[in-house]
């Protein structure tokens, strides 16, 4: 025992066991988080969905939206459709600026149509402007108010002309209009209703909830008309024209936020334990619930949630504490608007049983199938791994950082001994000897290498700038010539530090040590509010712990091995990988940072915030690190 206590203690002091075992540590860090990750989709790792709140009692009513509704909706149908005296196909193919026009011109029959139906209806214009794109248009919506009910709370049904795919919505609008007319004969409700219907899917519902609460900006009119707490929200997108097969439910809310796990089951359970209607979610039109198809739409609502960005009418009011899913109908099958109709008001007579918030089930979550998820417990390990491993490598470098130079990688052992101190180490009954300089430990020299990780974490507002504030027409432009001079940035800023400042060993550990640091943080985190976007970036810059970390010496880097590192570096940094995400996805790079701008100014996506005061800095750090190597 005292052999194995006197080994420890002189492995604790051995030089090389300290330059690479955080290192290889760090790297099995990161693959832990990934092999957790791939374990998910086990049935050992997930469980079944449930309903937590009782009082909601899915699909315990009977649905009378049936019969004559049906005359109603086609009536409603046909209105909808005349109110904008084009054909069908006219009306989806005309541009933004004709299309607002349009809306706006049928704001006052949609009114007219509202009122008459005996609900109270106002409107409210709005209007955003991001670069030089200009989104503006007309809401209009009436409420229900509850002949059993005080006016302190309120369900949304919110539809819009278009969907998300600037699709015609025509039919939700029908059906909004008839639902409206419909749930108005009922004396049941005891919480208000509300029928919004949007000029888009994008901007008109973040407007109307920004309203809602008082917390929308002088472009924004405030609502003349409004009830009391918001409990939920369900969104209707019916673009088909013909019967459908499946109802698509969309739940990814803005910055990654998702709604109460009850509503999204509740619906479940309604359209297909009550109506028999399939669900499908995350695009996965054909989901079956084998591991692979579990893993493929886990990692789908993994992307979705990463980027932030919204997905639907039913995004702009998660932020809001208001719980929402949108329905949308896909296929071509048997299922009518009646049966949409139907869920939608089994939907809502379950909202109105709610007692109090949705508080009970999850609001953190990952979703593989209609009725198996995985709460925040089970999956937030994966990502606290990744992120770990950054912290692990930033604590290895501040212990080197203090230790003297070494030339162990040219002397040999025999030499090493010559004419060096020895101390005897002892702990209880152990002894251990080791060299006297190995004790010792050097003042760090902070001032460098702080002022550097702050001035480049200050740097990431120039890329952010840029790309929320330029005009359409530019912003190509704009990125290439940011992809280009992020290309030769690191040795830019390497060489000029190298003439000015003369950088120690000790200057680039400690450099490299805060900005892995403040990287493992930032992560940890995150993944406690948005897992995916933490996982993610962690993973991007895991490669940073490969070609940025090497033992510590004073010995030269061979040319080689420094071109392949920058090469990796160069292909990993964020302006490439954005232009292969937008590549992969069949996209231009304008539009998907046109989209993330809109997100910004509008939504208040915080995505880009990460990108370029995160991860980019860090990847910059890395990059720098590299060309400093002698």
């Amino acid at each position: 025992m005292g052999l194995l206590t006197s080994s420890l203690l002189a492995l604790r002091r051995d030089r090389g066991l300290i330059e690479k075992l955080p290192s290889y540590v760090s790297i099995i860090c990161v693959i832990i988080g990934v092999v957790w990750l791939l374990l998910l989709p086990l049935d050992e790792y997930s469980r079944k969905t449930y309903i937590s709140e009782n009082a909601l009692l899915p699909g315990q009513v009977h649905t009378y939206f049936a019969g004559s509704e049906q005359k109603i909706f086609n009536a409603y149908k046909h209105e909808v459709a005349n109110l904008t005296g084009q054909p069908h196909h006219a009306y989806e193919q005309c541009d933004v600026y004709v299309f607002m026009l349009i809306v706006s011109s049928v704001a006052p029959k949609l009114v007219e149509i509202l009122r008459s139906s005996g609900l109270k209806v106002a409107t409210q214009k709005y209007e955003y402007v991001v670069g030089d794109d200009v989104h503006q248009g007309e809401n209009v919506y009436g409420i229900i108010h509850a002949p059993r009910g005080d006016a302190t709370e309120a369900i949304v049904l919110v539809t819009a002309w278009k969907n998300m795919e600037e699709q015609l919505n025509q039919n939700g609008v029908a059906l909004a209009l008839t639902l409206a007319r419909y749930f108005k004969r009922w004396s049941l409700w005891s919480k208000d209703i509300i029928f919004l219907i949007s000029a888009d899917s994008k901007a008109g519902p973040q407007a109307w909830i920004e309203a809602y609460h008082d917390c929308h900006s002088a472009n924004v009119e405030s609502l003349p008309l409004k009830s009391g707490a918001l409990e939920g929200a369900i969104v209707v997108d019916n673009p088909l024209n013909h019967s459908f097969e499946s109802i698509h439910i969309t739940y990814d809310g803005i910055n990654g936020q998702l709604p109460n796990l009850d509503l999204f089951n509740t619906a479940v359970s309604i359209a297909s334990g009550q109506h028999g209607i399939p669900i499908s979610l995350q695009q996965m039109w054909k989901s079956g619930d084998s591991y692979r198809e579990r893993l493929s739409t886990t990692f789908r609502g993994m992307v979705s949630q990463g980027f932030g960005q919204s997905t639907g009418p039913h995004s702009s009011f998660i932020p809001y504490h208001v719980d929402a899913i949108t329905l949308k109908t896909v296929g071509q099958g048997w299922q009518d608007d009646m049966a949409l109709g139907r869920v939608v008001e089994s939907l809502f007579r379950s909202l109105n049983n709610l007692m109090e918030h949705f508080h009970q089930s999850f609001f953190l979550y990952l979703l593989m199938h209609n009725n198996r998820f995985v709460s925040i417990g089970t999956y937030l390990p994966s990502a606290m791994a990744v992120a770990a491993s950054f912290t692990i490598m930033a604590l290895a470098l501040w212990i080197a950082s203090g230790r003297p130079p070494s030339d162990t990688s040219t002397a040999s052992p025999a030499k090493l001994s010559e004419g060096r101190k020895m101390e005897v180490v002892s702990t209880g009954d152990a002894v251990a000897v080791v060299p006297q300089e190995d004790m010792r430990v050097l003042e760090r020299e902070l001032l460098l290498p702080v002022t550097s990780i702050v001035t480049l974490h200050i740097l990431g507002i120039i890329p952010f700038y840029l790309f929320n504030h330029t005009n359409q027409q530019d912003l190509r432009y704009v990125f290439y010539i940011f992809l280009v001079v992020n290309s030769i940035l690191p040795y830019l800023v390497a060489s000029t530090t190298q003439s000015l400042a003369a950088p120690t060993l000790q200057h680039k550990l400690l450099l490299k040590s805060f900005s892995f640091l403040l990287l493992g943080m930032f992560l940890a985190s995150l993944a406690t509010v948005n897992f995916s976007l933490s996982l993610f970036i962690g993973l991007l810059s895991s490669p940073l712990l490969l070609v940025g970390i090497r033992p510590v010496s004073t010995t030269k880097t061979s040319w080689p091995r420094k071109m392949i590192e920058n090469l990796v570096l160069q292909t990993l940094s964020p302006p490439v990988i954005i232009a292969a995400l937008c590549w992969s996805a069949g996209v231009s790079v304008e539009s998907a940072l046109l989209e993330a701008a809109f997100g910004w100014h509008v939504w208040g996506v915080w995505t880009q915030v990460i990108v370029w005061g995160v991860w980019w800095p860090a990847w910059l750090a890395g990059a720098i690190g590299v060309s400093l190597q002698t």
